[in-house]
């Protein structure tokens, strides 16, 4: 199912999202600033890519981690969570769309902090 599930949603603007995120990450590592938040864009690019049958968990709480979200959030996390949402909302907009429309929403808030978040399988 979950197969299935990733196929379509690469149709339904995964594969775009999954795009973005890797443009972010390639953002990040050409600016010596950024490099360090570049490991954690591609995780999520990878995530993006083929989210269903994997899981999010936050793997580094801290003050660290906090600091590096705020930095994020103001260099790539506000445009990413921006096009997440308006996919979400045309997703939404049909009753087949409705799944990745939610896929979209948690990717929406996962933009907003992806320092410190693990993808593990299930």
């Amino acid at each position: 199912m979950a197969l299935l599930l990733n196929l379509l949603w690469l149709v339904f603007g995964g594969l775009a999202s999954a795009i973005g995120w890797a443009f972010a990450a390639l953002l990040m590592a050409i600016s010596i600033v950024g490099l360090p938040w570049a490991p954690a864009a591609l995780r999520i690019a990878w995530y993006t890519l083929l989210p269903f049958g994997q899981t999010v968990i936050e793997s580094n709480p801290g003050p660290v981690s906090v600091i590096g979200n705020i930095v994020w959030f103001v260099l790539a996390g506000w445009w990413l969570a921006l096009t997440h949402i308006v996919l979400a909302i045309l997703l939404g907009i049909t009753i087949i769309g409705l799944p990745f429309a939610w896929a979209h929403v948690k990717l929406a808030g996962l933009s907003l902090a992806p320092v410190g978040k693990t993808v593990i399988p299930g």
